[in-house]
């Protein structure tokens, strides 16, 4: 199983729909798309502001912002479905369909994980990763990752200091047996052959995680 979170800054971007193409072209049940927050998640925040709500409601609140962004690709691309449970990704999984994870559910019941600003789509696409021992994580960005590139390799640390990940992911991807990576939103290509990991070794930016 390949997890690919797809950030909420690209929705309104022409790569968003190129993403989810070549994913339902090539998904065969092995890919699972997580939303991030976007818009949705910046209407909480506001919310939040404005209110003076708890960050364990703010958090509530994001991981539907999540739900929402998943709902909305599932509506852009009639090959994607849309799976809430442990249950319906295996179920979909087995009919060979590209699904987009919906977090809430499985989330909520899950007192470990802080609730508060700290831990974002980023983490939540690894505890998934975790949770279904999936074999590659990939973070799709909007941002520059030129600057990173050249060595090909970068700790965590790094990237969340210049806000590229969230600062709890490291704690997530620490010490497991599948490799998380960075992509740009343009890099959409990286699939034209299928889940190729030769492709992604190429192109991607991959996160150290012996720390």
């Amino acid at each position: 199983m390949w997890i690919v979170k797809i950030g909420g800054s690209l929705l309104g971007s022409p790569e968003l729909s190129r993403w989810l193409e070549v994913l339902v072209k090539f998904s065969k049940g092995h890919v699972i798309i997580v939303p991030g927050g976007g818009l949705f998640a910046d209407a909480v925040r506001e919310a939040q502001n404005l209110t003076n709500a708890s960050d364990a409601i703010a958090h509530q609140l994001a991981l539907l912002a999540m739900d929402q962004f998943g709902l909305l690709l599932a509506g852009m691309n009639d090959g994607l479905v849309t799976a809430s449970s442990e249950l319906e990704i295996a179920e979909r999984g087995w009919q060979h369909r590209a699904m987009v994870w919906l977090p809430s559910q499985m989330i909520l019941v899950d007192q470990s994980i802080p609730q508060n600003w700290q831990v974002t789509s980023d983490s939540l696409s690894a505890w998934l990763a975790n949770k279904l021992g999936a074999e590659q994580l990939i973070l799709v960005k909007s941002k520059s990752l030129i600057s990173y590139q050249k060595e090909n390799v970068c700790h965590p640390q790094l990237l969340a200091d210049d806000d590229l990940i969230d600062s709890q992911l490291m704690h997530y991807i620490a010490g497991k047996k599948y490799q998380t990576w960075l992509l740009h939103k343009a890099d959409y290509s990286v699939f034209d052959e299928g889940l190729n990991l030769m492709n992604l070794q190429q192109r991607g930016l991959l996160i150290h995680t012996n720390f």
